[in-house]
């Protein structure tokens, strides 16, 4: 995705994450990882939905936390489904 459309999303919209119930939080155990991988994930600002390169920085069996940049050095971060979230060297959930 163009850069400068991804950054007039996450200013005009909120970024959506997955709540502590979706992700199954104090049921599900959590997996950290020290050298986070890199990934492919969609995401929704607001009502749009769209693909951003990330880095996959802890998960369970049913949701990634993921972690990116938009523009120069505005970081975000979000839970997102884990089929929501794809990598060619690295699967990272069973």
């Amino acid at each position: 995705m163009d850069d400068r459309i991804l950054q007039r999303l996450a200013k005009e919209n909120p970024l959506q994450s997955l709540t502590a119930r979706e992700r199954q939080e104090g049921t599900l155990p959590v997996t950290r990882d020290p050298q986070p991988k890199k990934c492919k994930a969609w995401v929704r600002f607001g009502p749009h939905a769209t693909q951003v390169d990330a880095f996959v920085v802890v998960w369970n069996d049913v949701a990634c936390g993921i972690e990116f940049t938009v523009g120069e050095n505005q970081r975000m971060r979000c839970w997102v489904w884990a089929y929501a979230v794809t990598s060619a060297s690295y699967c990272c959930w069973p």
